[in-house]
C-alpha cells in the first residue's frame, strides 16, 4: 500500500466515524389530531363551502 493509499484510507475511516448532524425527529401527532385535519380539509372542499 502506498503512502497516498494509507492516507486516503485513514481519512476515509475518520470521515465514516464522524456523526452526521441531522434534523430532530418530529414529534408524532395523535390520530385524533390527524383526523381533525382531514375532516377540516374535507369541509373546505364541499360544494358551496365558504372559502
Amino acid at each position: 500500500m502506498t503512502p497516498i493509499d494509507k492516507a486516503f484510507s485513514a481519512l476515509s475511516h475518520r470521515i465514516n466515524d464522524l456523526s452526521v448532524p441531522g434534523r430532530a425527529a418530529p414529534s408524532p401527532q395523535s390520530i385524533a389530531s390527524l383526523l381533525d385535519k382531514v375532516n377540516a380539509a374535507k369541509l373546505r372542499y364541499q360544494p358551496g363551502a365558504i372559502r
